[in-house]
């Protein structure tokens, strides 16, 4: 049966908060499920992220008060274990009293608020499932995982560490990361016209994700004539609130130059800006990895080189692994083989088409609706 006409109503919770990279793969998982006719509910801190962007996309929003556990702090424990015991017991009296809708299934997505969720569901006997975003898995999911009917990966290179966490019967599957509809119907002609881009021109756009990337930055200014040499290619460079003013300062770009060349502290438009390019170069986070992929655009990756256990290097194989994807560490970008690789790129149109079909290949525009089908098969 196709799970899109599965008449059954469900009622699905999900935790995920802290940073974009947990809340927008919530959010695109929610988006689908409501098309499916079923009931979402959001478990999440009202002072950080999710707060803002739940209510916003119009998804019932049930506030959880939570505290993390710092390593480097280890008294920090007894706060969060008592935190962690009094929000468990509440969501169970909330759920068994119809305070809060019982869910029929509920899903964590890595982050460690979602801990009270997982654990108050499993006592209830409510299937669980956790999403992991990243291709080296975090602490929460690590302690969900035996709890869990159902462990989907948005990175293959995740299911060796979780398998070991996990519970005999659970099932582990690589979904990919669910991406937002506002980035999956970017449109190219769309797109083009906002950033005053001609149809006809080759187009390449830069980020570092939410922080920008100051080396990247650099590497880029230091590139900037034979870039502008190539005819026709136009520069979105999106830097980060904190590297704009260094990027105008290390370009200096002409009146004419900056008619190609824009400078942008954030990227509000991401689905439109990335239809319209021809190229990324980017950091390899998660999100940043399946949006490229969802929409099939050909990049070089360099990985954040402090990420936990480099898992952004093993993120990139991801893209890098299909062929939809080269990727240069961040120590190696001031060497001539990047820029080679970089002005190839941008003058090939024979390798961005090889890399584009390599990239739909993937499917990973279709990750929402294999994570809510397998969804509606645990209950």
């Amino acid at each position: 049966m196709d799970a899109r006409n599965n008449k059954e109503h469900l009622v699905v919770a999900i935790a995920a908060g802290g940073t974009a990279g947990h809340v927008n793969p919530a959010l695109a998982l929610a988006d689908e499920l409501r098309d499916r006719g079923h009931e979402v509910h959001f478990f999440g801190e009202t002072r950080r992220l999710e707060g803002t962007l739940v209510p916003q996309a119009g998804f019932a929003f049930h506030p959880i008060h939570v505290t993390g556990f710092d390593r480097q702090r280890p008294w920090t424990l007894v706060t969060a274990l008592v935190h962690l015991a009094r929000e468990e017991r509440r969501l169970i009296k909330e759920f068994r009293d119809g305070g809060i809708p019982r869910p029929d299934v509920a899903i964590g997505f890595g982050a460690y608020l979602e801990l009270p969720l997982v654990r108050a569901a499993s006592k209830l006997g409510i299937p669980v499932a956790l999403h992991e975003q990243n291709s080296v898995s975090g602490l929460a999911n690590k302690q969900s995982a035996k709890l869990a009917s159902l462990i989907a990966l948005g990175q293959p290179g995740a299911k060796a560490a979780l398998q070991g966490h996990a519970g005999a019967s659970t099932r582990i599957e690589f979904t990919g990361n669910p991406v937002r509809r506002s980035v999956l119907e970017g449109d190219r002609v769309r797109g083009r016209a906002a950033l005053g881009i001609p149809e006809n021109a080759t187009v390449l756009v830069v980020f570092g994700g939410s922080l920008g990337a100051k080396h990247i930055n650099e590497r880029l200014a230091s590139l900037k004539a034979e870039l502008l040499d190539i005819d026709d290619l136009y520069i979105v460079q999106s830097t980060g609130k904190g590297g704009y003013d260094e990027a105008c300062e290390l370009l200096k770009l002409s009146e004419s130059e900056a008619k190609r060349w824009q400078i942008r502290a954030y990227i509000d438009n991401m689905g439109d800006v990335l239809a319209a390019s021809d190229a990324v170069l980017s950091r390899a986070g998660a999100s940043s990895v399946a949006e490229i992929a969802a929409l099939a655009v050909p990049s070089i990756l360099v990985p954040y080189p402090f990420a936990t256990a480099d898992h952004q290097t093993v993120n990139a194989h991801l893209l890098t692994d299909a062929g939809a994807a080269t990727v240069c560490a961040d120590a190696d970008i001031d060497g001539d083989a990047f820029a080679r690789d970089l002005l190839d790129l941008l003058s090939n149109p024979a390798r961005r088409e090889r890399m584009h079909a390599a990239a739909k290949g993937l499917a990973q525009d279709h990750a929402a609706q294999h994570l809510a089908d397998l969804l509606e098969s645990l209950v």
